[in-house]
């Protein structure tokens, strides 16, 4: 995989860490949440990878097919290889919503691929149907996980989410943004809190 340098963000004191970092069901990598999000993380000396999924990479908006997942997370394996081959230091795997979602169920399936996860607004479920839980591979995931999640997020309450990070065999950490919904644009988006606890 070719590194477009267009969407890498090189820290300007860097750390030797490096991040991918890819977007939702409903995004690309171009996102003014991912793009933000990545800026934060190149101010804490991360070297910051912004990847589109492989069914982003076919068609320019709209859903993933259902049965996109193996490819996406093949994607994501190789987008982290890929920086793996730029940066000196443990590379993460970070992802809005959808993406989060592979990132664990890749993680989960390959525990010493990425030395952590940076998960905002994971997607625990489908608003309005609780019982529909995406946590099967949850006791499965190994590798040391930050969640950032809003107080408003329709796809899981804190309450839904901290019942349900422990199922996870690995270190969690849940960072709560007060105001803030699924696409986290409300309320105040410090990630500082769950950088330090990731990073360390």
């Amino acid at each position: 995989m070719e590194i477009s340098e267009e969407l890498l963000h090189r820290p300007v004191s860097p750390s030797g860490a490096g991040m991918v970092l890819t977007h939702g069901a409903g995004a690309n990598c171009r996102s003014a949440l991912l793009v933000a999000v990545a800026e934060m993380l190149a101010e804490s000396g991360v070297t910051v990878l912004r990847y589109d999924l492989p069914f982003r990479q076919k068609r320019p908006s709209g859903p993933p097919h259902p049965g996109s997942a193996a490819a996406d997370q093949a994607g994501l394996r190789e987008a982290v290889q890929a920086l793996r081959s730029i940066v000196p230091g443990p590379v993460f795997l970070g992802g809005h919503s959808y993406g989060g979602r592979q990132a664990t169920m890749l993680a989960a399936a390959e525990p010493g691929l990425v030395a952590g996860l940076l998960l905002l607004s994971y997607p625990l479920h489908p608003p309005d149907k609780p019982e529909s839980l995406r946590t099967a591979h949850f006791p499965a995931l190994q590798t040391r996980a930050a969640f950032v999640h809003g107080d408003r997020d329709d796809f899981g309450s804190p309450k839904e989410m901290q019942r349900a990070l422990g199922s996870i065999a690995g270190e969690t950490n849940l960072q709560i943004v007060p105001g803030a919904g699924h696409d986290l644009k409300k309320g105040k988006l410090d990630l500082a809190p769950s950088l330090v606890w990731i990073l360390v």
